[in-house]
């Protein structure tokens, strides 16, 4: 059977969702996140805000400098959960199999549904129920969408990453490998910033670059060398996920001494980060949602958690949202006997900006 399979990736979803019910902010450039006077960190940005070069889990205040006419709003995620829930009922009345990737994202595959003659024959077939999804969103939302449709989930990822906002790419079988060679390589999954570096290093910028590698791949990125390659051609064979996915990765440490040294608190906290990142990156995922936990002498214990619409990979991102965090809760009052820091919403970071486009 043809696998026909959409990525469906709803457009600056918190700051669109802010716009639509506040008619006066569209057309501005939205941040959803604290206000730049006071300490905090933006959770989203409308598009209007990100030509200034605002980005999730950027300082308030960062943002702030970059786009004075920034109109900033407080985060209401629980009225985007529930816009979500209702997208995805549409999506699931749609008759397919769906995996949520995030509050904002999703796979679904549509294979039963448009079996014809061969592989682009039945992605064909997909578009119309694409359009009908799309306009659906529009009409019951207010809100836009972006579908890629291809035969796996590595390109109609990309694909939905081709034209944004409000898009509808098709990837068919036959032209894939030529529509992968001039994008850069990080639009492969698995591809972050260190992999990225080290491959540009090796003369490899773009998957055309990958595709016609004459060396040994091994040697530049070791074990993902033969994955990497497949991807390179367009190649992926992954299934969807439906229930048994990682939903979170922390870890923590109890102290010796119950302890409030700034110093002790910031290494420990960049040291979890720095190993949560790492096992992000090993199972090429993003996550969505920061987690501190701290306990004190008397074993009472206080989480607190901040979600971003932006998928994040990086220690230093992780770090700063834990600190944040500490900071805002005012959870150091007196001194921890454990200090832990988590991540969860987790999916596949992907590229959601191709610079070709």
């Amino acid at each position: 059977m043809f696998r026909v399979i959409f990525h469906l990736d709803m457009d600056a979803f918190y700051a669109s969702v802010e716009q639509r019910d506040n008619p006066g902010l569209r057309g501005r450039p939205v941040i959803v996140g604290a206000p730049p006077t006071q300490r905090g960190v933006v959770c989203a940005a409308s598009y209007e805000a990100r030509k200034f070069g605002v980005r999730s889990a950027m300082p308030s205040a960062t943002a702030g400098r970059l786009c004075p006419d920034g109109v900033f709003v407080r985060p209401r995620m629980d009225r985007y959960r529930e816009e979500s829930r209702q997208i995805m009922q549409i999506m699931a009345g749609a008759g397919a199999t769906v995996e949520q990737m995030s509050i904002d994202e999703a796979y679904l595959d549509l294979s039963a549904l448009c079996q014809d003659g061969d592989t682009d024959a039945s992605l064909r077939k997909a578009l119309p129920i694409a359009r009908e999804l799309k306009q659906r969103i529009r009409a019951e939302r207010q809100l836009t969408a972006t579908i890629g449709i291809a035969a796996n989930k590595l390109l109609a990822k990309i694909a939905s990453d081709h034209k944004k906002p409000d898009g509808l790419t098709l990837i068919s079988e036959k032209e894939k490998v030529q529509f992968l060679r001039p994008l850069p390589v990080r639009a492969l999954y698995g591809v972050g910033k260190v992999t990225e570096q080290v491959l540009n290093q090796s003369g490899v910028q773009t998957i055309g670059d990958l595709q016609d590698y004459p060396g040994d791949l091994r040697a530049i990125v070791g074990s993902f060398a033969g994955q990497l390659k497949q991807f390179a051609f367009g190649e992926d064979n992954r299934p969807l996920e439906l229930g048994d996915e990682i939903k979170s990765i922390s870890g923590e440490e109890t102290f010796l001494n119950d302890t409030d040294d700034r110093k002790i608190l910031r290494t420990c906290l960049k040291e979890q980060a720095a190993d949560i990142s790492n096992r992000l990156k090993r199972r090429r995922l993003g996550a969505h949602t920061v987690q501190v936990k701290v306990r004190y002498g008397d074993f009472s214990t206080l989480t607190r958690q901040i979600t971003v619409e932006e998928p994040l990979t990086e220690a230093q991102d992780i770090y700063r949202l834990g600190c944040f965090l500490l900071g805002r809760e005012k959870l150091v009052s007196r001194p921890l006997r454990l200090l832990g820091l988590g991540v969860s919403t987790l999916r596949e970071p992907g590229a959601r900006q191709l610079g070709l486009f």
